[in-house]
C-alpha cells in the first residue's frame, strides 16, 4: 500500500533552517509529481511547492528564493529545504503524491517558528 512518512520537523528560531523528508513506499516513485504543502493553525491547506518526475520545480510565491524542493529516486525520498524560516512558516507539512490531484498524503511533520 502506498504510504509517505514526513519527518524533520521541529522547532527552529526565525532566520533558521530545517530540512524536511518524505520516505515514500508501495509506488514507483519516480514515476509520479510530488508536491508538500502547509497547514497553519487554524487556517486552511497552503500548497508550497512541486515536483516533477523529470524534476521540475514549482513554488508558492511566499517561498521562493527560501524553500527548495528536491528528490531522490533511488531512495524513494522527497525533500524539502528550508532556509530563512519565517514566523508564519509555522504549519504542519504534508507531501502528497499528484495524480489529477493529491490522492495520498502522509500524516504530516509540524514545523515552529519562533524565538
Amino acid at each position: 500500500q502506498v504510504q509517505l512518512v514526513e519527518s524533520g520537523g521541529g522547532l527552529v528560531q526565525p532566520g533558521g533552517s530545517l530540512r524536511l523528508s518524505c520516505a515514500a513506499s508501495g509506488f514507483t516513485f519516480s514515476n509520479y509529481y510530488m508536491r508538500w504543502v502547509r497547514q497553519a493553525p487554524g487556517k486552511g491547506l497552503e500548497w508550497v511547492s512541486d515536483i516533477k518526475s523529470g524534476g521540475s520545480t514549482y513554488y508558492a510565491d511566499s517561498v521562493k528564493g527560501r524553500f527548495t524542493i528536491s528528490r531522490d529516486n533511488a531512495k524513494n525520498t522527497l525533500y524539502l529545504q528550508m532556509n530563512s524560516l519565517k514566523p508564519e512558516d509555522t504549519a504542519l507539512y504534508y507531501c502528497a503524491r499528484v495524480d489529477d490531484g493529491m490522492d495520498y498524503w502522509g500524516k504530516g511533520t509540524l514545523v515552529t517558528v519562533s524565538s
